[in-house]
């Protein structure tokens, strides 16, 4: 486990994008998972910087979205979808072909995991996923008491994960069941960049690390990974 930790949120943006960028030009094909929300919005900023300064090649690249809301595509503002495509997909100018995303309004969203799951193992797994952390432990959108065992399935929200949700839609709507991948597609991941900053996320990384390794807390299941990295800001590690 690699634990860095920045005086604020941009550090951590930027130190976690240098170090992305560095795995991503060491292998051929890499397979990106992308994450939503506040905590990896800093890094794809500050990746997309360096493809261009660096004139990397993003020609190989391949992405796979972590998680989306049911009723949600990429067509929704708000769904985490939407938010990967503004931050990095539109940015990188990579091709529809080269990116697997939940669609949370298909009729079928069995056959959903099971296209995303066969897409991960056709390109030989995921090189690195990009994680947050849920105040309450959970993992993309496995909540607490989660089956490790689980790849990509339908989730039933947790209240709190609900509530928080709401931030992300411009007006109300039910945020109770979504679709993720699983903790066991995750922890065969080469690399595991989770990333966490403010005062909020403070306790669940203190517990993460320091609670014993239990389904009841999803995070702490990712902690015996051989290719955990952990990015935090001085406020979210006071309690370390």
């Amino acid at each position: 486990m690699q634990l860095t930790i920045c005086p604020t949120y941009q550090n951590l943006s930027q130190r976690a994008a240098s170090d992305l960028l560095q795995i991503l030009q060491s292998i051929e094909q890499p397979l990106i998972c992308t994450a939503s929300g506040a905590s990896p919005a800093g890094l794809y900023k500050e990746l997309v910087e360096l493809v261009e300064t660096n004139n990397a090649d993003t020609s190989d690249w391949h992405f796979v979205g972590l998680d989306e809301w049911k009723g949600m595509n990429g067509s929704d503002e708000g769904s985490s979808h939407h938010q990967v495509i503004h931050q990095l997909f539109k940015p990188l100018n990579i091709p529809p072909n080269h990116i697997c995303f939940f669609d949370g309004k298909a009729d079928d969203l069995n056959a959903e995991c099971k296209k995303t799951e066969d897409f991960i193992e056709q390109r030989g797994g995921i090189t690195v996923a990009i994680l947050g952390i849920g105040v309450n432990g959970h993992i993309a959108m496995n909540e607490p008491g989660t089956s490790a065992l689980l790849r990509s399935h339908i989730a039933t929200l947790h209240p709190s994960t609900q509530q928080i949700a709401q931030k992300y839609f411009k007006e109300p709507r039910p945020a109770d069941t979504g679709i993720t991948l699983g903790l066991a597609t995750l922890l065969q991941a080469k690399h595991l960049f989770l990333l966490a900053s403010g005062p909020s996320k403070a306790q669940s990384i203190y517990q993460m690390l320091n609670d014993p390794i239990s389904e009841d807390l999803p995070a702490t299941l990712l902690r015996n990974h051989p290719g955990l990295h952990i990015y935090l800001d001085k406020e979210a590690a006071n309690l370390l």
